[in-house]
């Protein structure tokens, strides 16, 4: 098979295309052929090992994980003889941050935990879209941040790939949802179900007082204190990525102001059962902004950090 390679961190020009063996499964784990991958920030960690404290997961020195990739789709090439929720043929999709990455290569084995049969209507790119942004906000806003329904929800970021997930599932959770972002996706957002979009570059979202129930703030630069002063008495915010300045100074002013919420996403296969539902029931719906072919990894990768993706950027074998 092929794969990406990393021996080294650095930028996507590091990544080495190469010749390998299939991988071996072991008994509780399938073989899947991949069809399909996206790229989320946790990709570029691993990449760049950046930030540094994460290289105690990842590696101090050099990467751990040398095929790099977490969000899949593709079919079931072979089982292990003690897998029992899948069999050969069946259409996959899932997430393997949490069970040794791999997922830039035309086959990885992944333990039958971390996967989960693909939504019917959805295809392999979109698929593979879903697994670690979808489940992101998700966790953010039901586990995190205790959405209500007819809650006030307000999400900053909306237009990335997990901001776009989740405008939709904070709708389908039966809150009132103002999203956040530029003007060229105004009407992507518009079309995706938000009750309200504020164009941050017309007007500021924290001048329209203490109106929000719940904060989602994605990988935003906004200063802590605008997104406490739109908040509600009893609200609470949310952060999910975030700069490299605001990330510290949220985790030490969340330790005296509960309002002040950390997330960090865990895949869970029970999520992912809930996220196909929702797409089959047509409730959410991938946004894929580019899509390249396998061979051109680096250049999507390059495009992906320049931060201005409309929701999804996928790969296809």
């Amino acid at each position: 098979m092929k794969a990406y390679f990393t021996n080294k961190y650095g930028s996507p020009d590091v990544l080495e295309l190469h010749e390998a063996e299939r991988p071996h499964f072991k008994e509780d784990q399938v073989l899947v052929k991949v069809k399909a991958a996206s790229i989320n920030y946790g990709n570029i960690v691993l990449l760049r090992g950046k930030p540094f404290i994460a290289r105690f997961a990842f590696g101090i020195t050099k990467p751990k994980y040398k095929i790099p990739g977490g969000d899949i789709a593709g079919i079931v090439e072979a089982v292990g003889k003690n897998v029992t929720q899948f069999q050969i043929g069946d259409e996959v999709f899932g997430d393997l941050s949490s069970s040794g990455w791999g997922g830039f290569a035309e086959y990885v084995a992944i333990p039958e935990k971390a996967i989960a049969i693909k939504p019917k209507n959805s295809s392999f790119a979109e698929a593979a879209s879903l697994p670690m942004a979808s489940t992101t906000a998700l966790q953010a806003l039901r586990d995190k941040g205790n959405i209500q329904k007819d809650q006030k929800v307000l999400i900053y970021g909306a237009s990335g790939g997990v901001g776009t997930f989740a405008v939709q599932i904070a709708k389908a959770l039966g809150a009132n949802v103002t999203a956040v972002c530029s003007t060229r996706n105004v009407e992507i957002i518009k079309s995706l179900g938000a009750d309200h979009v504020i164009d941050y570059k017309k007007e500021s979202f924290s001048e329209k007082g203490n109106n929000y129930d719940l904060i989602l703030g994605v990988n935003g630069f906004q200063p802590l204190s605008d997104y406490l002063k739109a908040l509600k008495p009893n609200g609470k915010f949310v952060l999910v990525g975030g700069s490299p300045k605001q990330m510290p100074k949220a985790m030490f002013r969340s330790i005296v102001n509960k309002k002040i919420n950390i997330f960090m996403q865990f895949p869970k296969k029970e999520d992912l059962h809930f996220i196909k539902e929702l797409v089959e029931s047509r409730k959410l719906k991938a946004v894929i902004d580019r899509s390249y072919p396998f061979l051109e990894l680096p250049d999507a990768i390059k495009y992906f950090e320049e931060g201005h993706a409309r929701g999804k950027v996928v790969i296809t074998f």
